[in-house]
């Protein structure tokens, strides 16, 4: 039996603008060991994928008694709108990731949070880039050139990509690929180890600022994307630096740990030292006390209320939640946006109360 579907217009659509969703896997692609791309489709109708490349979204998973939330870059293109994609790697203590290795399979249906983020050429646009990434780093990477690929394959994209082997390489034939095709498209990977009947004519080792210069002579020209782990990020950091790059208007780099730790106690206004505020959390009914220094989300753990939270540093935007009223002390690491903040959201994770405080929870 051939399954009918209602054929519709893009324009006859209605965009994922909500800050919470259903999305229902629609399926799985292995990428590289330990590496697997999940695809995913709206639960609702005519519904069509809005975002930038190079966000990211934070899933809801099932993993125990309470589910987890955990934050995965995208790694599809929003030239493709109708699903997405999000490709993980499951590192010996994952815990959500492997729960999704072993579990999620077409047809389940998870909640999302997102689209946030501003690590996109979207928000940085240049004549010419350079992506560099290591691991799964290369996902937000990926979701840009999928995105310029099909918007205008004529840009001009150095991209160099790290790998423990050849094997290890996520995405290594679409970018093959991608270079035989995109006529300013240089591709570049470093692998830092090679199987004994393993054939590899690329380079050896770990990056450093002779190996970007090799691959992309004109490095200085351009607009750098950098993500993977914070060794690699520092690295390409002091490469860069040392060359005299432009860092402050041409670098950007993509992480889910905060640069700098969130404050510490925080002292109330002058004479409210001693002052203990509550906070009302409106959809529980619950109204608990805040003790010293402690945010709106330890507050609500305090009072079993649940708010759902991923990286707890400001940075992934998950705990987001209305302020009807009083004032907070929110020290983010970007994972807000300013519109968002004029609304009256905050961050709970990274929110300590100057006043009682009134939100939606």
């Amino acid at each position: 039996m051939i399954k009918s579907q209602p054929f519709k217009h893009i324009d006859e659509m209605v965009p994922w603008n909500g800050r919470e969703h259903m999305l229902e896997c629609v399926a799985w692609t292995p990428e590289a060991p330990d590496v697997m791309t999940f695809t995913f489709k709206a639960e609702e109708e005519n519904i069509w994928f809005r975002y930038l490349p190079g966000q990211y979204i934070t899933l809801e998973l099932p993993v125990g008694p309470e589910p987890i939330m955990r934050t995965y870059t995208i790694s599809s293109s929003p030239t493709r709108p109708f699903t997405i994609a999000v490709t993980v790697k499951a590192q010996k203590d994952s815990i959500g990731t492997r729960w999704m290795f072993e579990n999620l399979h077409p047809g389940m249906k998870l909640k999302a949070i997102g689209p946030l983020g501003d690590f996109s050429y979207v928000e940085h646009p240049a004549e010419k880039y350079l992506f560099i990434s290591a691991g799964s780093g290369i996902t937000p990477m990926m979701s840009m050139t999928r995105d310029l690929g099909d918007r205008d394959p004529d840009t001009d994209i150095a991209f160099i990509h790290c790998a423990r082997s050849p094997s290890d390489i996520i995405f290594r034939w679409e970018l093959e690929y991608k270079a035989r095709y995109m006529p300013f498209f240089n591709l570049g990977f470093i692998v830092t180890e090679l199987e004994r009947t393993q054939l590899w004519s690329g380079l050896r080792g770990f990056i450093d600022r002779a190996k970007i210069a090799l691959l992309v002579p004109d490095f200085l020209e351009r607009r750098v994307f950098c993500c993977g782990p914070d060794p690699f990020m520092a690295t390409v950091r002091d490469s860069l630096e040392s060359s005299n790059f432009d860092m402050e208007n041409n670098y950007f780099q993509e992480t889910f740990k905060p640069e700098v730790p969130p404050p510490a106690v925080f002292i109330g206004e002058s004479g409210d030292e001693d002052k203990l505020f509550t906070v009302e959390f409106a959809d529980s009914g619950v109204t608990a006390e805040v003790q010293p220094g402690f945010t709106i989300l330890q507050t609500a753990r305090n009072a079993g209320v649940r708010i759902p939270a991923a990286c707890e540093s400001g940075i992934c935007g998950t705990c987001r939640t209305m302020c009807k009223s009083g004032k907070v002390d929110m020290q983010h690491n970007g994972g807000i946006l300013d519109d968002e903040i004029e609304e009256g959201y905050i961050l709970a994770c990274c929110s300590r109360p100057l006043s009682d405080v009134e939100v939606e929870a």
